[in-house]
């Protein structure tokens, strides 16, 4: 997708019914195994990253509808390795939605299968975009806000964008460039 289509104002589908978070909430389940490991015998961020991308295009789905393509990751923090054997659970939801973009939350946990421990490994942000038949972003539902969580995720979204927004901003400015 071209910088210029993506600045393109594309109104929201008015048609849309609008959706709670909990309405397009995705949660992917993988086994890791020796396939998933890096040359450390942990498993690979890549992998962690490929599922977070899995969940993310799952809930950006639902919520819009159509299909929808990763338009960027804000933050990837990994907090604590995967293990081979541990089931990997990315749970996504939809945090906010804007004109043509959304941002997905994905929380990443490891499960031991054998004891039932589980642990927050990561967390990610990620910027979906829907899009029509040609592959040209459309508006999506808006979203409808249930619960103080979900506010304030909707909030911490919005800091997240206006921050991506204004340093793409300052880039382009300092490149000489508009």
């Amino acid at each position: 997708m071209s910088q210029q289509a993506r600045s393109d104002p594309v109104p929201a589908d008015k048609h849309a019914t609008a959706k709670p978070p909990s309405a397009s909430a995705s949660t992917l389940v993988r086994p890791m195994g020796i396939g998933d490991a890096n040359t450390l015998g942990f498993v690979h961020g890549g992998t962690v990253m490929r599922c977070v991308d899995e969940a993310a295009g799952l809930a950006g789905t639902r919520h819009a509808g159509r299909r929808v393509v990763t338009a960027g990751m804000d933050r990837m923090n990994f907090l604590h390795k995967v293990f081979v054997g541990e089931l990997l659970t990315c749970s996504a939801s939809v945090n906010a939605v804007w004109t043509t973009s959304m941002e997905v939350g994905v929380r990443v946990e490891a499960e031991n299968p054998m004891t039932g421990e589980r642990r927050h490994t990561s967390t990610a942000y990620l910027t979906m975009v829907a899009i029509d038949s040609s592959g040209e972003p459309v508006g999506s539902p808006p979203l409808i806000i249930e619960s103080e969580i979900e506010q304030r995720r909707q909030q911490e979204a919005g800091l997240r964008r206006k921050n991506r927004l204004g340093e793409r901003d300052e880039i382009i400015s300092a490149r000489g460039t508009g």
